[in-house]
């Protein structure tokens, strides 16, 4: 089986400036689809800025349907696939964070809410959504969607896993001081979950907040495939459509899991 290239953003947006966020975007595919990857995955809430009060303030929700197909144009006209995460509405005016994945052609694959809100600026701005990640195939491997606090849940990323994902994208938004996350944090979920994690950040300051950066990918082996510094820039990995599978067979923890022996332990 042929390598699958992953291609990370990691770069500073600029809040609620979505031309200069889109731009940033559309140079990143231009780069990432000429060096031959199959997909771009870009940090939570990018093309309009992690600031959840001012997006939620001063975002006309009804520009979202434009500022989609414009994403979708990026995808198309460079034939890469495309992560991008935004704000959408549902329900009675109830806003979430949620992250799409594109295929080459600029047509949405997956979507997914995010579940697990962090701190007090999101939980003001955004309600949290219920839906397990879900699963498809892109370009021969598995592959589901979660974002940024998300992945810091055991469940979040076990949910995936057991629904049968070998990769999984991750937008994120993480700040500066929490240097654990990427460098241990993912790896262990990768390892406990046997696939591959490709986690996204911003980098710099946006509306007050420093950002780590330290963008990684992390193997099912949980070692890691590549990883970021502190300063914006394009990140490459290499993943192995079979590394997971190998994994699992080698010690299957998936196969011996005990739902029903966890679920008393639980009540």
């Amino acid at each position: 089986m042929v390598a699958v290239l992953l291609a990370l953003l990691q770069e500073n947006s600029v809040v609620l400036d979505v031309e200069a966020n889109c731009r940033v975007i559309a140079a990143a595919a231009r780069t990432a689809a000429a060096r031959g990857a199959a997909v771009l995955v870009t940090p939570e809430l990018f093309p309009v800025g992690y600031a959840p009060r001012r997006v939620r303030s001063g975002l006309d929700p009804s520009l979202l349907p434009a500022l989609e197909e414009r994403l979708a144009g990026i995808a198309r006209s460079n034939g890469i696939g495309l992560v991008y995460s935004l704000p959408r509405v549902i329900g009675q005016g109830d806003w979430q964070i949620s992250a799409t994945l594109l295929d080459a052609s600029g047509a949405s694959l997956l979507s997914y809410g995010k579940v697990h809100l962090f701190g007090d600026d999101e939980r003001a701005a955004f309600s949290p959504a219920r839906e397990a990640p879900a699963v498809v195939d892109f370009n021969g491997i598995p592959t589901s969607l979660v974002i940024c606090y998300d992945v810091e849940f055991p469940e979040s990323v076990r949910a995936a896993a057991v629904r049968g994902a070998e990769l999984l994208l991750v937008p994120t938004a993480l700040a500066h001081g929490f240097d654990d996350v990427p460098q241990v944090l993912l790896r262990a979920r990768a390892l406990e979950s046997q696939l591959t994690i490709a986690y996204a950040n911003h980098s710099g300051e946006e509306d007050g907040c420093r950002f780590l950066g330290r963008s990684v990918v992390a193997g099912p082996d949980g070692g890691l495939l590549a990883e970021a510094g502190g300063e914006p820039q394009l990140l490459f990995a290499e993943v192995d459509p079979g590394a997971a599978a190998r994994e699992r067979q080698n010690v299957p923890y998936l196969a011996e899991r005990r739902p029903d022996l966890y679920r008393l332990w639980g009540s």
